[in-house]
């Protein structure tokens, strides 16, 4: 039988909205223009003396709807008998008869939203009478709740004074009926069962990812809101190579959470910490949560399944196919669905498939996984799939055959450092002058510039400001350090707390066994290991360690449950909390045991990178010059690259040592692409600063790649570089400046770079606070405006006499467009996605109107 509850749901606004506007008066010429609140009582059409519908028209209205919701159902799967129909028609009747009668206002039932407004329909309504039964209390209810959905949407179309007065309710109410609409054509009828299940695993979903681990919070507050908790930053997506310095090879941005709304298929580059687990957690929840407001259409009626790759690929075994998703992630309800469900729901093409850390399994099995992808694509196209990985653990355009663009995640720019900065300080209950005073010092060191540049990275360096007092490290191994003595020892002794049955290890004690498990995980080129694995592990160090009789079981759950950095993420697994702290403490093990040339010998494994820059932090000054002079040896050209990182690690480095290092990372300079620009201003950071050329004496497409190479580096020292370039002829070279606006700090950048171009290029908006800094300049005249925005906010902030070519990256307001004639000189308006001709009607004549795909900088520049 089909589930009742999805049937009020599936009655299509087409067939909706015509009867709700039967209840109601027709509007004389300028009802539009009221600009009063009206009671709804006197709205309707059949009350009063002048009415034009009559009560047994109500009647009709009621029965057509619930006509409507049941054919939905298909034959012979109607969940209430003939008899039980009619009785909900004439309950829902008498309820919709409600509206003659209740003293509530338009605006205020606006306000009240769908659910409250349903049930002040329904007050004074008593049931008993119709002896409705479970379904068809359930399927009156449904009714009730799509009609008052349809009446409220009705209210904001018809009065301009209640769309102004209940702004965010109005457009939440048109995205809510928009998503009913995206929901009927996406959503197939359910039988009882799978709508029952999937249920109950959407509420697994917000239960499982509804939350991030923040370090350094204190024990009862480490479980972090996801949507308190979540950074929107932004993808970008890679040009192919040789592209770089041509007008039409610009580098788009979009924000991470939509890199699905214009491609089902993408393919996600980031490093360890910047947030792709995170991004994965959130597309997860949002689309388990049904929350249809979020104007993500995209995930609209859809079912995500979180598959991390660490947990799905064991070895000799294959990888799983659908019916086995739930149970090889180790969901607790994977025994609870319903025969053929995953494979029903993916036919339909409602799946979301969150693909998490193809880099986080071995080298020779990821042939295999590109093969199951491959063969899942095809086996059910029209789905949505997310696939992450670090950024060098797979050739470029690795599954491009297959259909996925790629997008690499961007490094956090100044403004979403101080929002996540603050964020945490008020999770954490911190005065704001504390987290005030971390960002001053981010802001003026480098050093610490350098280290904030992802989530993971910001949240170990507010903990440790505020463990430490205002006192901080200055360099990646000193903070790794820092962050481990906090979590491992400090909190527990100035908390006195102990470990589990007694048994409490030191700090040293805990740092070898921890850094034995890290190690032998890296060699053995994996990220995840049998319980039975680590307990062997654990059992051979007891000997060395002198700790009294106690046995590896009790060891064993001392360290996952005390240390912070070890966990069970399903029965019988081990790994770490973040692979971060596994190549920290593999690296200092290998250290320890002189396995420096097994550590350079691995130079061309992306898994290996970190571990062996933070060897090098680790290492002797001899040991860490030998591993560099090995490094850059002739045939090593990303052995060379990781030297040149290396010597921002290595404590003490000869003279002859860094200038062979320097030499060859010269000969990458200046890069001949935009990848290969990345990967320089990654590894050299400050020092290839000082290697590249310009501005005079170069080329067009060398200035361009140098400007890209200083905007990676994004420190105090890249922007000092950047003024040189501010009067620099090229087009390319002004325009990679002013998209490189959000890369710094907002106000600093301004005044020394975008008030110095000749041309005022695009420049990207997402706040109001950038609006202001742009009027401080005088105004722009080509601007983006990105995200959610406020009529109010772009006509009192943009200089009016400046604008000429708008951009908006978002649905646009219920107040239309007609607001634009506030622009006189606005020559052009691009809007993205589609636009109804009657707000496109409402664009000032004269001004050039397009609608694109993207209102990235390849659609808008030409």
């Amino acid at each position: 039988m089909v589930d009742v509850t999805a049937l009020g749901a599936r009655v299509a606004s087409g067939a909706v909205a015509p009867l709700v506007r039967r209840l109601f008066v027709r509007d004389g010429p300028g009802a539009a223009l009221v600009d009063r609140p009206v009671r709804i009582s006197a709205l309707v059409s059949f009350r009063g003396e002048k009415r034009s519908v009559t009560p047994e028209d109500v009647d009709k209205v009621a029965g057509e709807l619930v006509r409507r919701a049941l054919k939905a159902a298909g034959p012979g799967e109607e969940p209430v008998d003939a008899a039980e129909a009619t009785a909900v028609k004439d309950a829902l009747a008498r309820t919709l008869a409600r509206l003659g009668e209740i003293t509530v206002e338009d605006y205020e039932a606006v306000g009240l939203g769908p659910e409250r407004f349903a049930r002040e329909l329904r007050a004074n309504v008593r049931l008993a009478p119709y002896g409705l039964g479970a379904d068809g209390l359930l399927l009156y209810e449904r009714l009730l709740h799509t009609a008052s959905l349809h009446i409220l949407n009705f209210l904001t179309q018809r009065s301009t004074y209640v769309a102004r007065q209940q702004t965010v309710q109005t457009q939440q109410l048109a995205r809510l009926v928009q998503a009913v609409d995206v929901l009927l054509e996406r959503l197939p009828s359910q039988s009882a069962e799978d709508a029952g299940f999937e249920e109950r695993y959407a509420d697994h979903i917000a239960a499982r990812y509804g939350t991030l681990t923040i370090y350094g919070l204190d024990a009862g507050t480490r479980e972090w809101p996801l949507d308190t908790a979540y950074l929107s930053l932004e993808a970008t997506r890679p040009r192919a190579a040789g592209q770089a310095g041509r007008r039409n090879a610009e580098y788009p941005t979009v924000a991470a959470e939509q890199v699905l709304a214009g491609q089902d298929q993408v393919f996600v580059r980031g490093v360890a910490g910047s947030g792709k687990t995170t991004l994965v957690q959130w597309l997860a929840v949002t689309t388990a949560g049904r929350a249809y407001d979020h104007g993500l259409t995209h995930l609209i009626g859809r079912v995500p399944f979180v598959l991390p790759m660490r947990r799905i690929v064991r070895p000799g075994a294959e990888l799983p196919f659908p019916g086995d998703f739930l149970r090889a992630v180790g969901c607790p309800v994977a025994g609870e669905q319903p025969p053929g469900w995953v494979e029903r729901v993916l036919r339909a093409r409602r799946g979301v498939l969150l693909v998490d850390g193809i880099d986080e399994i071995a080298g020779d099995r990821r042939a295999a996984a590109r093969r199951w992808l491959r063969e899942l694509v095809r086996a059910f196209p029209g789905n949505l799939w997310l696939v992450t990985s670090r950024p060098s653990a797979v050739p470029e355009d690795w599954l491009a055959a297959e259909g996925f663009g790629e997008r690499v995640l961007a490094r956090m720019s100044q403004d979403d450092i101080a929002t996540f900065v603050r964020r945490w300080h008020r999770a954490a209950g911190v005065a704001e002058p504390v987290g005030e005073s971390l960002l001053g010092s981010v802001r003026s060191t480098s050093e610490l510039n350098q280290l904030a540049t992802n989530p993971l990275m910001c949240g170990m360096l507010c903990a440790l400001h505020r463990d430490r007092r205002g006192f901080l490290p200055q360099d990646r191994r000193s903070l790794y350090e820092a962050a481990l003595t906090m979590l491992l020892e400090r909190r527990d002794r100035e908390r006195e707390l102990h470990g589990p049955d007694g048994v409490r290890l030191a700090y040293a004690t805990q740092v070898q066994l921890l850094q034995k498990l890290a190690w032998w995980l890296i060699r053995n080129g994996r990220l995840e290991m049998d319980r039975a694995e680590a307990l062997q592990i654990i059992g051979r160090a007891l000997p060395a360690l002198n700790l009294g009789g106690i046995g590896d079981e009790e060891v064993f759950h001392s360290l996952v449950l005390r240390s912070g950095l070890l966990r069970e993420p399903a029965e019988g697994r081990v790994d770490f909390l973040h692979r971060t702290f596994q190549d920290y403490l593999g690296a200092r093990l290998a250290v320890q045991e002189m396995d420096f040339d097994l550590l350079v010998d691995h130079a061309e494994r992306d898994d290996w990178e970190d571990v062996i820059l933070l060897a090098l932090a680790h290492a002797r000054p001899k040991e860490a010059e030998h591993m560099l002079r090995r490094l850059t040896e002739p045939g090593t050209p990303r052995g060379t690259l990781l030297a040149a990182a290396g010597l921002r690690y290595a404590a003490e480095v000869e003279a002859g040592v860094r200038t062979r290092v320097e030499k060859g990372l010269a000969a990458h300079v200046p890069p001949t692409d935009f990848q290969r620009a990345r990967e320089v201003a990654r590894t050299g950071g400050d020092l290839v600063l000082g290697m590249l050329p310009g501005p005079d004496g170069i080329d067009t497409r060398t200035a361009y790649l140098s400007v890209q190479t200083a905007v990676e580096v994004g420190s105090e020292a890249a922007l000092h570089f950047l003024t040189r370039f501010r009067d620099h002829p090229s087009q390319d070279v002004q325009i990679a400046l002013a998209d490189a606006w959000h890369r710094f700090e907002r106000e600093r950048y301004a005044r020394e770079i975008l008030t110095h171009l000749p041309d005022q290029w695009y420049v990207e908006v997402t706040a109001p606070d950038d609006l202001r800094t742009l009027r401080s300049l005088g105004g722009w005249k080509r601007i983006v405006v990105r995200g959610a925005y406020r009529v109010e906010d772009l006509t009192a902030l943009i200089v009016p006499e400046r604008l000429t070519h708008l951009a908006l990256a978002a649905p646009h307001p219920v107040e239309g467009l007609s607001w634009l004639s506030a622009f006189p000189r606005l020559a052009a308006v691009y809007v993205s996605g589609e636009v109804d001709a009657t707000v496109a009607g409402q664009v000032p004549a004269g001004v050039r109107f397009e609608t694109v795909a993207s209102t990235e900088s390849t659609h808008l520049r030409r």
